[in-house]
């Protein structure tokens, strides 16, 4: 049963047996032509057993292997691996076939390519996930043919091979490397000038030319009768929160990709960078209930614990309770922290409801409302209206957009940090405007 599960017919099998139908038919009109036709059945059965030694009389005679991460970057364009030999003597020419998981939605992934024997072959392709969860490999599948091409022989491989697709851990390693590198002006990322001095002292040295003459103690000058000067360093170890709205207002999709997916990729790669920078981040999670909270740590292990719940989210279906947020907020975190809330509003009524906890919040903490562009209505808004639908359809794409600058203003008006940003630039824009916090002494 083996060998006929992995015995197939070659596509220039079918070739030969046109021709060979094309010579009896030839052969009604020009008799000396149907002996040969037969010959040519006889030639044809023995080139078909030989072909059947070649590709069978080898036992193991394909290897190959594919080669899968520990885990896949959500959005992110990840590079797979399919390692080949052959113990065949002769040229083999093989098609391998990868059962990719059922997310992609590809059933047509072929390879085609030459084997020599004790010669490695390997090829890369990259898949792209836009979910996160377990995904599961099928078989990967190799017919191989002889120079004969008559027959084709199947070797199947590493079935069902599991590997979870968490958040983009890509992006977070190149914003890791830019960040440590001084190179984050390749991303967006803004220097920010440093303006006066944080409120963390270190100690007191001898002033030496070129110090902030503002920074003279003077108790100490006239103790050591030489000129003395405070020294400061960064505040550090600040607590700084990622807040995720999880509610339906998040499960609004762009390029592919929820908004909740987004706020997960950006609260990952920003809470990387904190943490590089020696402060202590965590995580907190809500819709109808407080479904995550992880309180802020500064040691460069939290980061798994952070990715680990952040792998787990979901986008409820429910509206958001920000009242309950406040709550949680108000007994959990104590210390004046830093409070990025990702979420989202699409009209001013559905800020102003939330506007009283918004405000209750921003009383204890440095609040920062980041919430999102509807890049279609910017579009929409961009092209020229051509008929009286097309205006009626740019008038009310204006009106939303300039609902959220509205909001925008709105928030800033009570002195709330805002970021109203397209949904692929939302990384760049938390990370510039945590620098610029920082560079301003606000927290």
């Amino acid at each position: 049963m083996a060998f006929i599960r992995s015995l197939y017919i070659h596509n220039t099998f079918f070739r030969y047996i046109a021709v060979l139908s094309a010579c009896f038919v030839i052969s009604y009109w020009v008799p000396l032509l149907y002996p040969i036709a037969w010959l040519l059945v006889f030639l044809l059965m023995v080139l078909l057993v030989f072909d059947l030694y070649l590709l069978f009389s080898t036992s193991k005679a394909i290897k190959a292997q594919r080669n899968l991460p520990q885990k896949l970057s959500n959005s992110d364009q990840n590079i797979l691996s399919v390692h080949l030999s052959s113990k065949y003597p002769f040229r083999t020419a093989v098609s391998i076939i990868d059962e990719l998981p059922v997310q992609f939605q590809k059933r047509d992934f072929e390879h085609k390519t030459q084997l020599l024997r004790g010669q490695p072959h390997f090829f890369e392709y990259s898949v792209r996930p836009v979910e996160r969860g377990e995904y599961v490999f099928g078989n990967l599948i190799v017919f191989a043919s002889s120079p004969l091409r008559i027959i084709k022989r199947k070797f199947v491989f590493q079935k069902d091979q599991m590997v979870p697709v968490y958040p983009s851990i890509i992006q977070m390693q190149q914003y890791d490397f830019l960040a440590t590198s001084n190179r984050l002006t390749e991303f967006g990322l803004k220097k920010i000038r440093r303006i006066g001095h944080t409120q963390e002292f270190e100690q007191i040295k001898e002033y030496i030319k070129g110090d902030d003459v503002r920074t003279i103690n003077w108790k100490a000058t006239a103790k050591k009768n030489q000129l003395m000067v405070n020294q400061y360093q960064d505040e550090r170890s600040q607590p700084i929160y990622s807040i995720i709205d999880t509610g339906r207002v998040m499960k609004m999709p762009f390029n592919g990709l929820s908004l909740l997916d987004y706020a997960i990729n950006s609260a990952l790669a920003f809470s990387n960078v904190a943490l590089k920078r020696n402060d202590k981040t965590g995580l907190l999670t809500f819709s109808k209930k407080i479904e995550t909270f992880v309180p802020a740590v500064q040691k460069i292990t939290h980061l798994n614990t952070i990715m680990e719940n952040l792998y787990n989210i979901s986008t409820a279906f429910s509206d958001s309770d920000f009242g309950l947020l406040y709550a949680q907020v108000k007994r959990k975190v104590n210390q004046r922290s830093l409070l990025l809330l990702y979420t989202n509003f699409e009209h001013i009524s559905g800020l102003k409801r939330q506007l009283p906890f918004i405000l209750a919040m921003a009383k204890k903490h440095v609040l920062v409302v980041i919430f999102f562009e509807n890049t279609e209505l910017e579009s929409l808004v961009a092209e020229d209206a051509e008929d009286l639908q097309a205006i009626y359809h740019k008038t009310i794409a204006e009106k939303f957009s300039m609902e959220k600058r509205l909001m925008q203003k709105e928030l800033q008006k009570y002195g709330i940090q805002t970021i109203l940003t397209k949904p692929e630039e939302l990384t760049v824009n938390t990370i510039n405007k945590y620098l610029e916090i920082k560079a301003r002494g606000i927290i």
